[in-house]
């Protein structure tokens, strides 16, 4: 089966269930009972896999998990309460106090807060560069640098790096390549391919299936060698490829209580049979967005990496299949006009997230990013007048009538 929505539907449980329910049960349990005192010491030497205790691991959990591994072919799978919980407790498995990353200098603004301000206070220092100038990241790397980390498609700069080079880079350096796709789902983006060590996204995005509920990925593709990370190191010798995995679980997704919730995990898993169908019709809306957009003069600036005028299109064909995620933005005269665009949509929502089944859009300047100075949007390239449309699977006629309409287009 090559088709992504046909294998996601064919994923076997990982046990048979005694009533062939075809939809996975959802296990809302706490803890779960063995046979004997033995089998539950063995278990927790670790010599008898089985579930526990819920803030270790869930039937449920690990069914959309092992969906996941096997619809990317990633080594390992770990599902989180959030994508913040995502980035975070990769970053904390990977550093100790004194070690650095170098990150993109275009970021989802919550991240940005995170490495500056969370992080910064236990000692990790977070050293930013435009990745999409590969010439200006080799540099800023010492004996003391664990990653580099970027998003796919900034957000919501939506720009593009060569995934391929900043690989080459990593891997000469012995260091991870960390990227955050969820901007672009796993049906569009195959990061294995492209040499990326970890990815992380957050599902509450498309995987969700439309905005039901909130929750993190992070996949071990199972290509870096993980002796070569000093905080990995005891863990490799024990662990092996397994060592990145053993050690979240052991040390931060247990301990921090970071564990998806079964009922999350059941959202997921549906979300997942229906992702590829979902993307495939905002990307359709896209495309005609776009097309209307560039041709408004009340519209003064279009960017969507799809669109073949882009700088970034041919990235975005090689790495992405030319469907780099389904979030645009476009500009007006002024702040004033954003505002007053937003205020006459009766289609398109004023809210704040992506690729929910509703097209979504947000005024990035004013919300997101307002607790940055000034100086500092201006120079993430926030602008007062861009907004952020994340595109949805309505009509596209219905969006353009819209758009239309709160433009005051006659």
């Amino acid at each position: 089966m090559k088709n992504f929505t046909t294998r996601s539907l064919n994923i076997p449980f990982l046990k048979k269930d005694p009533h062939n329910a075809l939809a996975m049960p959802i296990y809302e349990a706490v803890a779960f009972e063995f046979a004997s005192a033995e089998d539950i010491a063995a278990n927790f030497r670790g010599e008898f896999p089985a579930h526990t205790y819920s803030r270790t691991s869930n039937p449920t959990v690990e069914y959309f998990e092992s969906k996941v591994k096997l619809l990317t072919g990633a080594h390992q799978v770990l599902a989180l309460s959030s994508g913040m919980s995502a980035i975070s407790a990769t970053i904390m498995a990977i550093c100790k106090q004194g070690d650095n990353i170098i990150s993109g200098n275009h970021l989802f603004g919550h991240s940005v807060a995170l490495f500056e301000q969370s992080l910064s206070a236990y000692g990790l220092e977070t050293r930013m560069v435009d990745t999409c100038k590969i010439e200006e990241v080799e540099p800023l790397i010492d004996q003391n640098t664990r990653a580099i980390y970027f998003e796919t498609v900034t957000n919501p700069q939506l720009e593009i790096a060569d995934i391929s080079r900043l690989a080459d880079i990593a891997n000469r350096h012995g260091i991870l390549l960390i990227a955050d796709s969820t901007v672009t789902p796993p049906s569009v983006f195959d990061s294995k391919s492209l040499g990326v060590h970890i990815e992380v996204m957050s599902t509450t995005k498309f995987i969700s299936g439309g905005a039901t509920s909130v929750g993190g990925l992070i996949i071990d593709n199972g290509l870096y060698d993980w002796s070569k990370n000093p905080n990995c190191l005891a863990f490799a010798g024990k662990f092996g490829k397994d060592a990145f995995i053993a050690r979240l679980r052991k040390n931060y997704y247990r301990n921090l209580g970071m564990p998806m919730t079964a009922h999350t995990a059941n959202y997921m898993i549906s979300g997942l049979d229906i992702l590829e169908l979902r993307v495939e019709r905002c990307f359709a809306n896209c495309m005609k967005l776009g097309e209307y957009f560039q041709n408004n003069p009340k519209v003064k600036r279009v960017d969507y990496p799809g669109l073949k005028d882009s700088a970034f299109y041919p990235l975005a064909l090689k790495q992405f299949g030319g469907v780099p995620g389904t979030v645009m933005t476009f500009d007006l005269e002024s702040q004033q006009e954003c505002f007053r665009f937003m205020n006459r949509l009766k289609i398109i929502r004023r809210a704040t997230n992506l690729n929910d089944n509703k097209s979504l859009i947000i005024h990035p300047y004013s919300t997101i990013y307002a607790e940055f100075p000034e100086s500092e949007r201006l120079k993430m390239e926030i602008r007062t007048t861009m907004m952020r449309l994340s595109v949805g699977i309505e009509g596209a006629g219905d969006l353009i009538e819209d758009i239309e309409q709160a433009l005051g287009v006659e």
